[in-house]
């Protein structure tokens, strides 16, 4: 019986976790939280890169003293990586894909190629966080960094190479890219040519479930660890949260609701009809050969972000408080596109989804409870456009909705999915992602035969909430409101 462990790595936190397969079950317990902060240097964001690994490294010390472990997996955001030096260290902190690097380089790649003729190969939502951008931007403004660069690390493989000294490239964060031949599950030569990045900069794809490697002993020295496998679990988060879906039905729909809501469903092939290519959903990498085909859709963060603007004015509210105060303000007085540009970066989210709705026309939210009732009900609204889009490429009609992760503790939110889709909402696991993580170690370990087993043991160990829509025709009358400003009538 393995005793596992679970780093999960969110956008605005992380956490450790022990886990163990008992009696039909997974247990977990929290032994390690910390906040992930960060850095605005000279116009520059940055992760901050070391103290995310000091943490993994408190991690570790208190799963040893809480009694070891056999296996370590972690799983994070797509699309941020490390450059490795010839020396074998960081050649500069990680940059954060919400830096604004990747603005002008983002329409210039598109000199070198349609966006059509870039999705036919990668089969990736065109955005401007990218790896691909991000990589191009890169070379643009600073190619002596990259001529410094033995080694391109995405977030997990970095911090996995950290701890065991093997370099990897784990195929379903590597499917973030956008630098992947979505078919052949592996680099595109074409894509790397036009960004300027030759191929032996990258490692060779790794599938979820292998081995990385073995703690350093290094590592195991200081921290008195024993000499356990690290693995590449699914180490995108989203991958590792669609592996725990708690379904044994062929065809839903999921959304994966934390910072980012990552809405879509899983396929056996990429979707890449002209359909798929209109609409910009993305084919990434999910466990047991599936593909997660879906969209990113800006999730919790314009929440996260006006709660920290609020606090920076001297008020501070718990998450909590605030959909209280939502639940009591008026409905359908103002809509947002959460994905508009307007929101991408950190600031005065307030402010800004004030002069959205100015500029459209609509009414201003003021008070706090007016602007996150406005947040709630514009996700909830994005969501049943994006399904209804979701269900023309697939040609499929879904029944039922699976919200996982943190966005699950809104029952606000929960339940205006299932109003605004006219579907059911099964709401949980919130801990999916590490759910998803451990259930893929579990799988390599013998101990679960595969993801369908995984996923009604997932189903076994947690508790679910059902959520049934509820005025449904006044839903779609605002619906049709909505529809009109996203698409700039």
């Amino acid at each position: 019986m393995s005793r596992i462990l679970a780093f999960d790595f969110g956008a605005s936190s992380g956490r450790a976790m022990i886990a163990q397969f008992v009696d039909g079950r997974i247990t977990m317990e929290e032994i390690h939280r910390f906040t992930n902060d960060p850095v605005s240097v000279r116009e520059t964001l940055y992760w901050d890169a070391l103290r995310l690994f000091f943490n993994i490294k408190q991690g570790i010390t208190r799963a040893v003293n809480a009694g070891g472990f056999d296996m370590i997996g972690i799983d994070t955001w797509g699309v941020d990586f490390g450059l490795i030096g010839y020396d074998g260290q960081l050649v500069q902190n990680p940059v954060h894909y919400r830096d604004g690097r990747t603005k002008q380089p983002y329409r210039d790649f598109f000199k070198k190629i349609t966006p059509d003729e870039l999705y036919e190969t990668a089969g990736i939502q065109h955005m401007a966080i990218n790896t691909l951008y991000q990589l191009y931007a890169l070379r643009e403004q600073s190619p002596d960094l990259l001529d410094q660069t033995q080694k391109i690390l995405f977030t997990p493989d970095l911090y996995n190479y950290f701890l065991t000294g093997e370099m990897k490239a784990e195929y379903t964060i590597a499917s973030t890219s956008e630098m992947l031949d979505a078919k052949k599950r592996d680099w595109s030569d074409k894509l790397l040519g036009l960004v300027g990045i030759p191929r032996e900069k990258l490692c060779d794809i790794t599938m979820p479930g292998s081995k990385c490697g073995l703690l350093s002993d290094e590592i195991c020295h200081e921290l008195g660890a024993p000499k356990a496998t690290v693995m590449c679990t699914a180490s995108h988060d989203t991958a590792s949260a669609v592996a725990a879906i708690p379904t044994q039905e062929k065809d839903f729909i999921f959304i994966s609701c934390g910072t980012w809501s990552l809405l879509g469903t899983e396929l056996g092939e990429p979707c890449l009809n002209a359909k798929a290519r209109e609409y910009n959903f993305t084919n990434e990498g999910g466990v047991n050969d599936k593909y997660c085909f879906m969209q990113n859709i800006m999730g919790t963060w314009l929440i996260q972000e006006s709660r920290r603007q609020w606090i920076r004015e001297g008020e501070e509210y718990g998450f909590g408080e605030l959909e209280s105060e939502a639940t009591k303000a008026e409905g359908f007085r103002c809509f947002v596109d959460v994905d508009d540009e307007a929101f991408v970066e950190p600031g005065n989210l307030p402010r800004r989804i004030r002069a959205y709705c100015r500029q459209t026309g609509q009414f201003e939210p003021q008070a706090k409870g007016e602007v996150i009732r406005c947040i709630d009900e514009s996700l909830a609204m994005k969501f049943a456009y994006s399904i209804a889009r979701l269900e023309e490429c697939t040609g499929k009609t879904y029944g039922t909705v699976h919200i996982l992760g943190g966005g699950t503790k809104s029952a606000l939110l929960c339940q205006m999915t299932a109003n605004a889709t006219g579907k059911t909402v099964v709401a949980g696991p919130d801990e999916a992602t590490v759910l998803g993580n451990v259930a893929v170690q579990l799988i390599a370990a013998g101990e679960i035969a595969d993801v369908a087993e995984a996923r009604r043991v997932v189903e076994q160990s947690t508790g679910l909430k059902r959520y049934e829509p509820q005025d449904t025709q006044l839903w779609q009358t605002h619906f049709e409101t909505y529809q009109n400003i996203m698409e700039g009538r």
